[in-house]
């Protein structure tokens, strides 16, 4: 894996900027001075921000300050299901330094918030419903004050028992006046009755993953003389962020702003507003601004994770190893508060099969409420827990039938114009057999030697306690497939303009940079379209037109594609009166390396004479095709397009002690259109990284619904040194003509394929079922020797 940009994404700054320092944003600017032979679109143009963030001078939330500052901290429950009897605060206001504390009494308009269903409540007020849930905050002078305060909030609960088995929902007393189950969906897709002459059955687990970003959660309100407030985060969605706030704040819109800091790493939803509301409430009441800055812990307990899955699956194929019927039980368990649970489930529904022919489907999807904690958006949710599922069905069927897995999966890939189980036609591109192919024919790694200077090689390290002879070597492969932008009928629009002026171009976009690379594609859409080398891209903040949430990888299409039509308008502006002085159209006239030329030569001259010193500028929007919602038999036209991946996954497994070391992950995407070659390169090993960790460490454990080790100790990441060579072999770029640029998402679909893949070659090492992510050792351990 590449470890420089790993780097440069995570580093911290470690000065204390002004808010003003903002004002060149995250991904603002260019560096010049790094060399670039090359701009536009297919060029590997460094990321704008790299050098701040090496060198520690970037501004993240957390390095934020502003004249009498306050410090805010959270009081949370410690316990997961609990009634609230009384909250007593006399304790922490009477403390020397504190300035306000906050209750659920102290909110002055919508008491409930929820990006996707409005079911979350600011503070507990009657029940809690999950660990760590918010109870009150205070905001002090000192942050050691600030802590001490929240702890002396004396609240009497009374213990109530969770329900934390998503199974027992169904029957349990309501968790929530909505009742506990959030969603269900019955897809049926074929004959019922139809039967396939070799049938295998699994139940697979999968836990849950939390996105551990690099950075914790914080923030800085200040109140602003209107008597509104504006908000400095590491927002991924400020404009719905901001909606949301305003509501419980009993404030109009416009006088809440939110100004996006930098992103210290994101994989879904970044920053829930359970942080934010909190800030402005204290800066509000205390006419000061109000700093919060998490604890690794209280990170942990605040934001949404994974969606732990329970799923059954029964596949029917025929004797030579082509599906007939796949018949699906998905269970997600969405913790406390519905949040993207509606969502991830028509994914793992809709994908249930994977990127398969399947003539006939059934399958069963629910989401339901637990007092377990909140899930949410992470990349490739409810994609990657299915993909885990049917892949290992696909193993199995391999195994009974005979047949090589690789071979297996290859009698029944999805091609452009097969029909989902769905109903939808898959008319973009779907090269899943050539991806398929790509990793099965690519060379495997050499086998390790039996020297004692290779025993790092081992599984467990140079110090670990195997044996070699325990080691067995595994190849394991995975298929999988993700949706393109929102689903089931979202609006997806974005907003961008396009400002030149003396030879620098400027884009305004709220379109927030949370690492997938947009702030470089913006610059390189620019420079392509309009021959302007230096572009800037502002700060984002809610004065700016919305450009939705950074998720789904929708920025590289919709955001990206407002910047191409702005700029293509600019372009336009730029190139009519050259055209009529000539008497020819625009079309006839091309911008390359700064210069501007006509098809016969009779025209030449530069972009900065051709300006003039005059300013040009452009406002554009791109929606893509509107999609519609599953309807009562999941049928329905949900999704914009697809992204596929392979991945094939070499491990060594020690078949007495369990331990696996990943060697080599080989990697074949559909990736449409190669956009920055080295950006793709790191976003496809972060995702492998991503899922690997998915596969063998990654599980916020839970005990009755208390999160157990809520830190970087006991919840384990992988790190440089687990992450294997990642060899990507292949990538397809076959345009999707719907798409701009005919460019796909990158980071989704391998964090979903990796799992599977790993999972796949530790059966191919042990011959165990391996049917829960992460692996556990017992599960690796071979109940006989294997040669």
């Amino acid at each position: 894996m590449s470890s420089d940009a790993a780097t440069a994404a995570n580093a911290t700054s470690t000065s204390l900027p002004r808010i003003d320092a903002l004002s060149g944003g995250p991904g603002g600017g260019s560096d010049q001075d790094l060399e670039q032979p090359r701009t536009g679109l297919g060029a590997s143009l460094p990321a704008a921000d790299a050098r701040a963030k090496t060198e520690g001078t970037f501004p993240y939330a957390a390095d934020l300050w502003a004249e009498g500052l306050l410090w805010a901290a959270v009081l949370r429950s410690p316990h997961p299901h609990a009634r609230i009897l009384s909250i007593d605060t006399s304790g922490a206001e009477e403390m020397p330094g504190v300035r306000a504390v906050v209750t659920h009494e102290d909110v002055p308009g919508e008491s409930n918030y929820g990006r996707h269903v409005v079911d979350r409540p600011v503070f507990a007020s009657d029940l809690v419903r999950h660990h760590g849930e918010p109870i009150a905050a205070v905001a002090a002078d000192h942050p050691d004050t600030a802590r001490l305060a929240a702890a002396a909030i004396a609240v009497r609960y009374e213990v109530l028992e969770p329900v934390t088995d998503p199974e027992k929902a169904f029957e349990a007393e309501p968790l929530h006046p909505d009742g506990n189950l959030i969603r269900h969906i019955p897809l049926r897709y074929g004959d019922a009755e139809a039967t396939g002459e070799v049938v295998v059955e699994g139940l697979y687990r999968i836990g849950r993953q939390d996105p551990a970003p690099i950075g914790a959660e914080a923030g800085l309100a200040v109140p602003r003389p209107d008597g509104g407030v504006e908000i400095y985060t590491s927002s991924t969605d400020p404009h719905t962020d901001r909606d949301l706030i305003a509501a419980c704040f009993g404030l109009e819109p416009d006088r809440v702003k939110v100004v996006v800091t930098g992103v210290p790493g994101a994989t879904g939803d970044r920053e829930d507003p359970g942080f934010q509301i909190p800030l402005g409430l204290l800066a509000l009441r205390t006419g000061c601004p109000v700093k919060l800055a998490a604890s690794r812990e209280e990170s942990f307990l605040g934001h949404t994770h994974r969606h732990p899955t329970l799923l059954r699956y029964r596949h029917h194929a025929d004797a030579e190893g082509r599906l007939v019927k796949v018949e699906a039980q998905i269970l997600l368990d969405a913790g406390a508060y519905a949040d993207a649970s509606s969502e991830s489930l028509a994914a793992a529904v809709a994908f249930a099969c994977g990127p398969y022919v399947v003539p006939h489907a059934f399958i069963e999807g629910w989401a339901v409420r637990t007092n377990n904690p909140p899930s949410g958006h992470v990349r490739g949710e409810g994609a990657m827990q299915v993909c885990a599922a049917y892949e290992g069905q696909m193993d199995k069927l391999a195994a009974k039938l005979g047949i090589d897995p690789a071979e297996l999966r290859l009698r029944n890939t999805l091609s452009t114009g097969d029909i989902l189980p769905t109903g939808q036609t898959v008319t973009c591109p779907a090269p899943v057999a050539e991806l398929l192919q790509a990793v099965r024919d690519f060379p495997l790694p050499a086998l390790p030697k039996d020297a004692p200077e290779d025993d790092w090689l081992l599984p467990g390290g140079p110090e670990g306690a195997g044996e070699p002879g325990a080691v067995r070597r595994g190849v394991g492969y995975g298929v999988g497939m993700v949706h393109m932008l929102g689903a089931e009928g979202t609006d997806e629009v974005s907003t961008a303009t396009v400002r030149v002026h003396d030879g620098v171009a400027t884009v305004i976009c709220a379109a927030v940079e949370t690492g997938q690379g947009f702030t470089t594609l913006a610059r390189q859409i620019v420079q392509e379209v309009l021959g302007v080398e230096e572009v800037h891209v502002a700060a984002v903040d809610t004065d700016q037109p919305p450009a939705g949430p950074a998720t789904h990888g929708r920025h590289t299409w919709v955001s990206g594609g407002a910047v191409e039509r702005a700029a293509k308008m600019v372009r336009t502006q730029l190139l009519q009166p050259l055209a009529h002085k000539f008497g020819m159209s625009t079309e006839l006239l091309q911008i390359a390396d700064g210069k501007i030329t006509s098809y016969d030569g009779v025209l030449s001259t530069t972009v900065m004479e051709a300006m003039d010193g005059k300013e040009l500028w452009a406002t554009a929007q791109c929606r893509p095709h509107p999609t519609e919602p599953l309807d009562e038999a999941g049928q329905g036209d949900a999704f914009v397009g697809l992204a596929f991946c392979a991945v094939r996954a070499v491990v060594d497994v020690d078949i007495e002690l369990g331990s696996i070391r990943v060697v080599e992950m080989a990697v074949a995407q559909d990736v449409g259109r190669v956009l920055n070659p080295s950006q793709l390169a790191i976003r496809i090993e972060a995702g492998i990284t991503q899922g690997i960790g998915a596969a063998l460490m990654e599980n916020l454990r839970t005990a009755k619904g208390l999160i157990r080790h809520p830190d970087l100790t006991g919840y384990a990441l992988p790190t440089a040194l687990d992450a294997p060579d990642i060899r990507i072999v292949k990538l397809v770029e076959e345009r999707d003509v719907v798409a701009p640029f005919g460019a796909k998402p990158a980071s989704a679909v391998p964090v979903v394929t990796a799992p599977a893949a790993v999972a796949s070659a530790v059966r191919s090492a042990t011959g165990r079922p391996v049917n829960r992510l992460p692996i556990r050792p017992q599960a690796a351990v071979a109940t006989a020797p294997k040669g």
